[in-house]
């Protein structure tokens, strides 16, 4: 594809960013950075589009113009770059994510800082570009990966560090805390070795779980690290992390089979607030094991939830003025769970996703609403400070 081609795609998302209010007005910086360190300079020659079925290739060689379509297809779109299996595992992300992460970590010039999972290098170019020469230290577990964007690194003229390493199970390279930890992969638990490794007063920005990301400022004692939600972005899992339930369809078939329901009971509300990003958050905070599909016919709203094992719930719209109908099976009552999770998010005045958050201690993790001493779900139980 021509430069000057490439060079309007640029242009095009330099634009939908400011239309859409993208472009953080904290962080001004970044939109310089973007420029001077685009996306497509950071890219493979093959990405991966999903046709609906599969995965199909994109190669820049034979379909310059598709692959970056691909590659620039929205401020809201990641480009896939790597399968493992059929399955991603690793890409680009989201442009308007990438920027809001960076805001949310507050990179200022000399600071230190670990990017916890290279991939093609772009999130660690933009934070060097910031931090300057030296100040970057990013890690990546996959050896292919860690290759490729070092030579990236070093071909947009950044003095950034490449190791390899599985950083959920060690600490940062070299010595002395960072200023500033980024991870670009989704982690339900944050290891305690990232909270140790940044200094009191310092930033921690990670994906939490299958759904939001989060800013923790490390306590003045190093003992704990708490901060609010900024986002509902949705990135790839720690590969050598506990197994997330998948998001797709087929998997809701896998886990209720051709079971028939064991429970049947009239939805005493509206299922249309199920597609409400707010309760969803909520719900994930309440039940974070479940995942939720949802999806319109002609009489409304529906539903299909399942916990990745063996319970699952629907929620079926029935029109003509009938309530919907909840039916669930398995060995827990998952619809349950979630409906008493949407009762007490009505209790608490329907809190948007940004009046949650997170505290993190070498013991223990929990969420919390409207603030660290408000109501609080216990998050899966961390490893213990200095396993």
């Amino acid at each position: 594809m021509a430069d000057e081609d490439l060079a309007g795609r640029r242009a095009r998302l330099d634009a939908e960013m400011e239309r859409c209010g993208a472009w953080p007005a904290a962080s001004p910086w970044l939109r310089g950075a973007f420029t001077a360190l685009p996306r497509d300079a950071f890219a493979p020659d093959r990405l991966w589009r999903w046709d609906n079925r599969a995965y199909v290739p994109l190669d820049r060689s034979a379909d310059p113009e598709g692959w970056a379509a691909e590659l620039y297809s929205g401020i809201y779109s990641a480009a896939v770059t790597q399968l493992d299996g059929g399955r991603p595992s690793s890409s680009l992300s989201a442009p308007s994510v990438v920027a809001d992460m960076l805001d949310s970590l507050g990179v200022e010039p000399g600071h230190r800082v670990w990017d916890v999972g290279t991939g093609q290098g772009w999130t660690a170019a933009l934070a060097a570009w910031r931090a300057g020469p030296g100040q970057v230290v990013t890690t990546e577990v996959d050896g292919h990966l860690a290759d490729f964007a070092r030579t990236r690194l070093a071909a947009a003229g950044l003095d950034a560090e490449v190791t390899l390493g599985n950083a959920t199970r060690s600490g940062p390279p070299g010595a002395g805390p960072v200023d500033r930890l980024h991870a670009t992969y989704a982690v339900e638990t944050v290891p305690w070795s990232w909270v140790a490794a940044v200094r009191p007063g310092g930033r921690l920005v990670y994906p939490w779980g299958r759904l939001g990301h989060v800013a923790l400022t490390v306590a003045d004692d190093g003992r704990s690290a708490t901060g609010w939600v900024q986002g509902l972005a949705q990135f790839m899992g720690d590969r050598h992390g506990p197994a997330q339930p998948s998001t797709g369809s087929a998997a809701f078939a896998q886990v209720r089979g051709d079971t028939a329901p064991e429970a049947r009971q009239a939805l005493d509300r509206d299922p249309q607030l199920l597609d409400d990003w707010d309760l969803r958050f909520a719900l994930r905070v309440a039940v974070p094991d479940a995942v939720l599909l949802t999806a319109r016919d002609d009489d409304g709203l529906n539903a299909w939830i399942h916990d990745g094992t063996r319970s699952w719930a629907t929620v079926t719209a029935r029109g003509d003025g009938e309530a919907p109908l909840l039916l669930q099976g398995g060995p827990r009552r998952i619809g349950d769970e979630l409906v008493a999770a949407w009762t007490r998010w009505e209790e608490l005045g329907r809190p948007d996703r940004y009046d949650y958050g997170i505290t993190v201690t070498p013991d223990e993790q929990w969420a919390w609403q409207g603030g660290p001493q408000g109501p609080r779900w216990p998050i899966a139980q961390a490893a213990p400070a200095g396993r």
